[in-house]
C-alpha cells in the first residue's frame, strides 16, 4: 500500500482520467502554464484500450495514404490522433498501416503522446469519493490519499455497463467480463441484446461458429452509412446481417426481452415482438451476451456534489460549456460529451471529442482567466469576407469531423469583422455574438432527413432535385452559412456540395459572395 498522500496545496484544475481525452487536455492546460493534476486508476495512459474492444480491432478510421501533405486535411481522414499543434507532432497514423487498427498500437501511441507533452499524470490513482469543501473539490483514493482542486474535469469515459431493467439480466454473460473466445460458442443457440457496435461486433466474431446466432433489441437497427452517425452499426461489424437477409440461420430480433431464466437446459427468454403485436414467445438459448451499453459513474460523488444524470440515467447533464448543470465548477471532457450531440454528432469518438477539448480549453480560459476566446481580423469588406470562409471550410478537420455541432462564428458591425473558430453552436446561441449587428455561423453539416434517404438509391436523390422551387438544401455534407441579424435568424445559404468536398469552383463563389452582398 502506498503511502497515504494529503495534498495541502489547492490545485487549479484535476482532471480524472487519462484517457484520450485526459492526456489532450492535460496538454493544452500544461502548455497554457496552468496548474493541474491528471489522476488514473490504471498503470498506463489510456488504459481502457487494454480491455476494449474486446475483439481487439479499432473500428476507427486509420486512412493514412489521402494524397495531402497538409496536416489539417489529414486529420478529417485519422480517427485517432490526438490534437498536437507542434512542429513535430505525434500521430497514430504512424503506429499502423491497418485501416482498422489494432487496439495495441493505440497504447503505444498514447504512451508516447504522454511522454513528448510530459503530461503530468499520478498512474494507480483509483478516485473512490469526490466531495467539497466549500468551492473546492476534493477526491479521495482508494489508498486515501486525498487532492483538492478549484475546478474538476471528469474524464473517465463510460466505465460502468448499462443493464436495462429486465429480470434476469444478472444471470446472462456481459459484453464487459465475457471470454470471446469463439470456439467456446461451437454449434451453441446464442442470443446477443444489443443492436450497436459492440453487440454486432460480438456477433461478427460468432459468425461461424454458433449454430444460431441471434441480435435483438427494441431499436430499429441502424447503419452508418445511411444516418452518418459512425456510433450505428458500421459495414466492418455488418456480417451478421448478411447471414440474416441470405437465410443462413441467423436472424434479428425487433422486440424487448421481458424475463430470462435459466435452468439445466440453458437460458430460457420471454420475448415480445414488435412485428407481430408483441406476441411473447419463449425461446431457448445455451448462452446470452449482454452488449447494452456504458454509463457514466456517478455514485463516488458526494449528495451535495452529484451532477444531474439523463438519457436513462446514464450520462452527466452538461451545459453547452460542458459544465454541469447543477454543480459549479465541475467540467466534463471526451466521450461522455456526447449528451451534447447524442447519436447526432461525433462527441462520443476520439475524432469528435478531441476538437471538445480544444474547445474546452478556451471555455475554461474564458470564464476562470479573463481570456476571450481567441478571434482574428478579416477585411470587412465581401471579399474578403468570402475568402475567409472559403479557406476554413476547404481546409478545417473541427468542423468536418464535428458537423452541425462546431461552427466558426464571424462578426461584422462598425466596419471591423472578426472571426471565431471552432465555437460549440449551442454555446454561440447563448452568447453575446449572437445579438451583434452581424453574425454569421459558418458550419459543415447534412441536409435535413439525410437519414431518410438511401445514399445509394440515386433515384430517390434525382427525384429531389427535379421538384420545382427546390430549395438548394444538400443531403450530403456541405457547407451552411447562417445570418443572425441582432440576434435573430435572417437568413440561411447552402453552398453546394461537392463530391470530393472541395468549396472553391466559381459556382460556390459566386453564390456566396452573391448572399454576403445581399445580407450586408
Amino acid at each position: 500500500m502506498r503511502e497515504v498522500l494529503v495534498m495541502a496545496d489547492v490545485l487549479e484544475y484535476l482532471v480524472v482520467g487519462a484517457g484520450p481525452a485526459g492526456l489532450q487536455l492535460g496538454q493544452q492546460l500544461g502548455a497554457a502554464g496552468r496548474d493541474y493534476l491528471v489522476l488514473e486508476s490504471g498503470d498506463v495512459p489510456a488504459a481502457f484500450f487494454t480491455r476494449y474492444p474486446r475483439h481487439r480491432t479499432l473500428i476507427s478510421v486509420n486512412k493514412k495514404h489521402t494524397g495531402w501533405t497538409d496536416r489539417e486535411l489529414n486529420l478529417r481522414m485519422d480517427w485517432n490522433s490526438l490534437l498536437d499543434d507542434g512542429p513535430d507532432p505525434v500521430l497514430f497514423t504512424d503506429y499502423s498501416d491497418e485501416l482498422f487498427p489494432p487496439a495495441e498500437a493505440f497504447l503505444q501511441y498514447t504512451a508516447d503522446y504522454a511522454a513528448k507533452h510530459e503530461v503530468r499524470i499520478r498512474y494507480n490513482t483509483r478516485v473512490i469519493r469526490v466531495s467539497r469543501d466549500g468551492d473546492i473539490f476534493v477526491l479521495t483514493d482508494a489508498d486515501g490519499a486525498t487532492f483538492r482542486s478549484r475546478r474538476l474535469i471528469m474524464a473517465t469515459g463510460v466505465t460502468k455497463p448499462y443493464v436495462p431493467d429486465v429480470p434476469g439480466m444478472d444471470l446472462i454473460d456481459q459484453y464487459a467480463d465475457f471470454d470471446p473466445d469463439p470456439a467456446q460458442f461451437d454449434d451453441q443457440r446464442v442470443l446477443i441484446l444489443g443492436k450497436g457496435n459492440s453487440a454486432f461486433e460480438t456477433a461478427d466474431s460468432l459468425n461461424a461458429h454458433a449454430a444460431v446466432l441471434h441480435v435483438a433489441g427494441p431499436r430499429p437497427v441502424k447503419l452508418a452509412w445511411r444516418t452518418h452517425f459512425v456510433g450505428h452499426v458500421r459495414a466492418y461489424n455488418a456480417g451478421v446481417l448478411d447471414m440474416y437477409q441470405l437465410k443462413l440461420q441467423h436472424a434479428i430480433l425487433d422486440g424487448e426481452v421481458r424475463e430470462i431464466t435459466k435452468d439445466a437446459d440453458g437460458y430460457h427468454v420471454k420475448f415480445a415482438f414488435f412485428r407481430a403485436d408483441e406476441v411473447i414467445k419463449e425461446l431457448r438459448y445455451d448462452r446470452v451476451i449482454g452488449c447494452t451499453g456504458f454509463r457514466f459513474d456517478a455514485s463516488l460523488f458526494d449528495e451535495d456534489c452529484r451532477p444531474e444524470m439523463v438519457i436513462n440515467g446514464r450520462f452527466p447533464a452538461q451545459t453547452s460549456s460542458w459544465e454541469s448543470v447543477n454543480v459549479p465548477g465541475l467540467y466534463f471532457a471526451g466521450t461522455i460529451t456526447q449528451v451534447r450531440d447524442f447519436k447526432k454528432a461525433t462527441s462520443a469518438f476520439i475524432h469528435g471529442y478531441r476538437y471538445g477539448v480544444k474547445a474546452l480549453s478556451k471555455v475554461l480560459d474564458e470564464h476562470h482567466h479573463d481570456t476571450e476566446w481567441p478571434s482574428t481580423d478579416v477585411p470587412a469588406k465581401t471579399s474578403g469576407l468570402v475568402d475567409a470562409v472559403i479557406a476554413r471550410i476547404n481546409r478545417t478537420s473541427a468542423l468536418y469531423q464535428q458537423f452541425g455541432f462546431l461552427g466558426d462564428v464571424l462578426t461584422v458591425d462598425a466596419g471591423q469583422a472578426r472571426y471565431y473558430e471552432e465555437m460549440p453552436v449551442d454555446r454561440f446561441e447563448e452568447s453575446s455574438l449572437r445579438q451583434r449587428e452581424n453574425a454569421f455561423v459558418i458550419t459543415l453539416d447534412y441536409g435535413p432527413d439525410h437519414d431518410k434517404v438511401d445514399p445509394f438509391d440515386f433515384t430517390v436523390k434525382r427525384a429531389s432535385q427535379d421538384v420545382a422551387n427546390d430549395s438548394g438544401e444538400g443531403h450530403y455534407l456541405h457547407p451552411i452559412v447562417k445570418h443572425y441579424r441582432n440576434g435573430e435568424l435572417a437568413a440561411t445559404h447552402h453552398v453546394t456540395e461537392n463530391l470530393e468536398n472541395e468549396w472553391n469552383r466559381d459556382v460556390h463563389i459566386g453564390a456566396l459572395t452573391a448572399f454576403f452582398e445581399q445580407q450586408l
